[in-house]
């Protein structure tokens, strides 16, 4: 079985047989090896290697990332674990093979020498850290744990993989480090990785993979591991490709932004799916039923439609003038050409390039046969010829991609024309504008709209395809901007991070295949997380009640907390002083604490909390020890997490919403932020789907 976890006191006698003066001392060593690592980096001397300035501030750029990445960290242990092999990894275990030990922590760490002190958690000899078990110890006699407070080393548990005697039982420090009281961002999870996370951690490039979890299960640590794993794995091809990591909204990018940078990870960026399609500026917002019909898959064919009208059959031929002769291309071989380059469906931008030339050549082609012997910089002039120029703007115009969405939702009769058989009446009605505008500047364009820009834009002119995206919250976007992910990562591969009981949006996705098919990755593995490392357990038994009403098909998640945690309802009189004496109370305890409640209650929730004189702030902003209250809109709860949580009014959580079966989303979603404990307070009744 495993030894309990050995704790000691911090003031210990000098290096003895204790084991854990041993360990302090090799965490001593490591910082110090750390910090040599560090100065060999800031002395080096760039003068003598570069050839231009270009090259030297590439060069100070890599030098200043690797000096950022070697930062020791007082708060964050350098190692987390220890794995005694019983022969050393990759040679034959022969009997009386040599034995190896590894200190696995977030980056590697070596001496003078350049022998490893502290090996990267994502090196293959790391690996059975996260996978050995009795079952299969994968030749490692002894996994030990070490437990922190602080930066200091203050306790370890070992782990006799290869003693058949002794049985496994749930480490306590593993639990213990789950449980930690946390305020400010989210911290990795590098120390408590599952078997079943490890596999999707590292699951290979090439692939794409879409995880199902529950609340609590780790989900979005896995990706951002995974990230870290790739960046590690493939380093050289992704720092070509690029990565990115897509959340559902600033609060919660702000929120999640530590843990690369802790891993030692600084280039990856981040961004919400309104980012990246920030084309023009938003000044409106849809009614729901409007925003699913502009989010529909459908829209792609009708704005394909729409910018190929714009492409027309010649009406005359071409007659291109050189010195004193006259070359003339027909009309029936423009047509020629131009069915051409529709019937090879590349990019509508790409093709009108591509007109020109395909009209010089033809002219090239005559030329030749009269016994001229042109050549490549001919061909370009001729494409260059005005009358050249002429035929392929009336033939294959330039098209404004904000333009052509403007006039679709401005012009009934352009919108009807291109939705014919793919949008009915009542759906070409919904997504007009009442008041159509008269620029693309003046237009108050909604976020569902800038997605239909960036698909025509895409239709002209092909996005630029990252190495490996990572899509958190994914169960709330609509097909389009699936595709307008999808387009991101056409040449990479991509995670797909989701809950489809969490789905808050009148268009959330419906299954993972759909939604991969319109990401263009429907090859991807899709993976379930059921284990919750997170919330209590009855606390997550309490939120299931929800699921047969949003998702009956799914898996309840099973928490493996051993700590029950701390719940409570509460029955209240109305208005906010329930509310606030539980917060109160729970600020009495260690770690953070949120307010969660309806978005309209908000506000009057925020001036009673000042005129109580309980500091608070925002979703993303950041937490103190003095103000570790934040009051958070329930739009805004997705992802966050909350040692104690307090629910004001769930039945105005659900009110809050468009209709009943969202608003139980929503409500499901405030009811699983919570770490150690939740307290409900209500007035107005509970929803009967919670019993």
């Amino acid at each position: 079985m495993s030894t309990p976890a050995h704790d000691a006191p911090l003031s210990e006698a000098p290096l003895s047989a204790d084991p854990l003066s041993r360990e302090r001392s090799h965490l001593a060593a490591s910082r110090s090896a750390l910090r040599a690592m560090r100065e060999d980096v800031e002395s080096l001397d760039i003068a003598d290697v570069t050839a231009n300035w270009v090259n030297a501030a590439v060069l100070e750029k890599q030098i200043e990332d690797r000096i950022k990445a070697l930062a020791d960290l007082s708060e964050t242990p350098l190692f987390f674990g220890r794995l005694d092999y019983l022969h050393a990894p990759g040679a034959e275990q022969a009997e009386g093979g040599e034995a190896e030990r590894f200190y696995v922590g977030r980056r590697h760490v070596h001496d003078t020498d350049g022998d490893p002190m502290v090996v990267d958690w994502r090196a293959p000899v790391s690996q059975p850290f996260y996978r050995a078990s009795k079952k299969d110890p994968q030749d490692i006699s002894l996994r030990r744990r070490f437990g922190y407070t602080g930066g200091d080393l203050t306790a370890y548990e070992d782990e006799h993989l290869s003693d058949p005697a002794e049985a496994a039982v749930t480490s306590k420090l593993l639990q213990r480090e789950i449980e930690r009281p946390r305020v400010g961002p989210m911290r990795d999870i590098v120390a408590t990785i599952q078997p079943e996370q490890d596999e999707i951690v590292r699951a290979g490039l090439s692939g794409s993979v879409c995880v199902q979890g529950g609340p609590g299960t780790g989900k979005t640590a896995v990706g951002l591991h995974r990230v870290a794993y790739l960046l590690y794995a493939h380093r050289e091809r992704l720092a070509r490709t690029g990565t990115l990591v897509i959340g559902p909204n600033r609060s919660f990018l702000h929120y999640i932004e530590q843990v690369l940078p802790a891993l030692g990870e600084l280039a990856v960026r981040q961004a919400t799916v309104d980012d990246l399609v920030a084309h023009v500026e938003v000044r409106g917002a849809d009614e729901a039923a409007a925003a699913v019909v502009k989010g529909d898959a459908r829209m792609a064919e009708v704005l394909r439609r729409a910018l190929y009208s714009h492409v027309a059959m010649p009406a005359e031929g071409i007659v291109v003038v050189r010195g004193s002769r006259r070359w003339r291309v027909p009309v029936y071989e423009l047509e020629e050409i131009v069915r051409e380059l529709l019937a090879r469906d590349i990019r509508y931008g790409a093709a009108r390039e591509a007109l020109p030339q395909r009209i010089a050549h033809a002219v090239l082609v005559q030329m030749e046969r009269a016994g001229e012997a042109p050549d490549d910089r001919v061909q370009n002039t001729v494409a260059r010829n005005a009358a050249v120029k002429a035929a392929v703007k009336a033939v294959w115009p330039q098209v404004d991609p904000a333009k052509l969405v403007l006039r679709l939702l401005s012009d009934a009769d352009f919108l009807a024309e291109h939705a014919e058989g793919v949008l009915d009446a009542d759906e070409q009605k919904v997504v007009l504008w009442v008041r159509p505008a008269r620029s693309v500047k003046s237009a108050k364009w909604s976020p569902a709209d800038t997605v239909l820009i960036d698909e025509a834009t895409d239709l002209v002119e092909r996005t630029h395809s990252l190495g490996h995206v990572v899509l958190d919250e994914a169960q709330d976007l609509s097909p389009m901007q699936y595709r307008a992910v999808g387009r991101r990562c056409t040449t990479g591969s991509a995670t797909v991070l989701g809950d489809l009981a969490q789905g808050t949006t009148p268009w959330a996705t419906r299954s993972w295949s759909e939604a991969l098919s319109h990401l263009g990755k429907g090859e991807a593995v899709v993976e379930e997380l059921t284990a919750g490392f997170r919330v209590p357990t009855d606390v997550i038994a309490y939120a299931s009640r929800l699921l047969p009403h949003i998702a009956p098909g799914l898996t309840p998640v099973a928490s493996i907390r051993e700590n029950p945690g701390f719940f409570e309802i509460r029955a209240a009189d109305a208005g906010t002083v329930g509310a606030l004496a539980a917060c109160r109370e729970l600020l009495e305890r260690e770690g953070s604490v949120g307010l969660i409640a309806a978005d309209a209650r908000v506000p009057e929730l925020a001036a009673a909390l000042e005129a109580a004189g309980i500091g608070h702030v925002g979703p993303g902003e950041e937490t103190t020890p003095a103000i570790r209250l934040t009051l958070v809109p329930a739009s805004l709860a997705k992802g966050l997490e909350y040692d104690y949580v307090v629910l004001d009014e769930p039945h105005a959580v659900v009110d809050g919403e468009p209709d009943e079966r969202t608003g139980l989303r929503r409500l499901y979603v405030a009811l699983t932020r919570a770490v150690s404990g939740l307290v409900v307070t209500h007035a107005t009744g509970l929803p009967p789907q919670l019993g």
